[in-house]
């Protein structure tokens, strides 16, 4: 009987750290997938963040709007504007700028990005459109610092709706499902838009 019991509980042990594995695996972001045949023209135009997966250090906290544009030249670009805090409890409306360097996938970018004042933020990101419909809704991913065993150690992470009110009932299981690939299931939080940049002096103008 006890060599039974003493079997059992080593096959569950097997089984259990089989399961494990694969999900260890799948936060290796390499092997997190984008959207497919990426359209940055379909993709441009205004987007507001509803969702965000904070990073460390300082950041846009909510109210953010971000516009995508395709130059002349094919280049895309973007502007952002949100609120934060600084300065000891300063409130602000930031605006950023970015630019966007292609790689071999098209839904993977290198986004270097910058403040209108000195004192925001400034970074070179990777810049991953994890899906979207460009109509509705996109989810963007992106990792910071990159941990030895393939999984990140410092991300973040917006999730997008072409409506300020948020996303479309039927767009809900598409995102939970896609946090869900990235690791970031439960990470995020709402981002709200209550007009605060409409009727604050922005940090373009100091």
């Amino acid at each position: 009987m006890l060599r039974y019991v003493v079997a059992l509980c080593f096959l569950a042990s097997s089984v259990f750290s089989t399961e494990l594995e694969p999900l260890e695996n799948n936060c290796q972001i390499a092997n997190f997938q984008v959207k497919q045949d990426f359209d940055r023209t379909r993709y441009a135009g205004v987007w507001y963040a509803v969702g965000k997966k904070d990073p460390e250090g300082l950041f846009l906290l909510d109210n953010v709007v971000a516009e995508f544009k395709v130059e002349d030249d094919g280049r895309m670009t973007a502007t952002a504007k949100g609120r934060v805090i600084i300065l000891n409890n300063w409130e602000m409306c930031a605006h950023m700028f970015a630019t966007f360097e292609d790689t071999p996938e098209p839904a993977k970018f290198r986004m270097k990005y910058w403040g209108a004042a000195s004192y925001l933020q400034t970074g070179n990101d990777e810049h991953w459109v994890i899906d979207t419909d460009y109509d509705n809704y996109a989810i963007h991913y992106s990792c910071r610092l990159l941990d030895s065993d393939g999984t990140c150690l410092d991300s973040y992470s917006f999730v997008f709706s072409r409506h300020p009110t948020g996303l479309r009932a039927e767009d809900q299981a598409i995102i939970t499902q896609k946090k869900n690939d990235i690791c970031l299931l439960g990470k995020y939080r709402r981002v709200a838009h209550n007009g605060f940049c409409d009727n604050t002096a922005d940090l373009s103008q100091q």
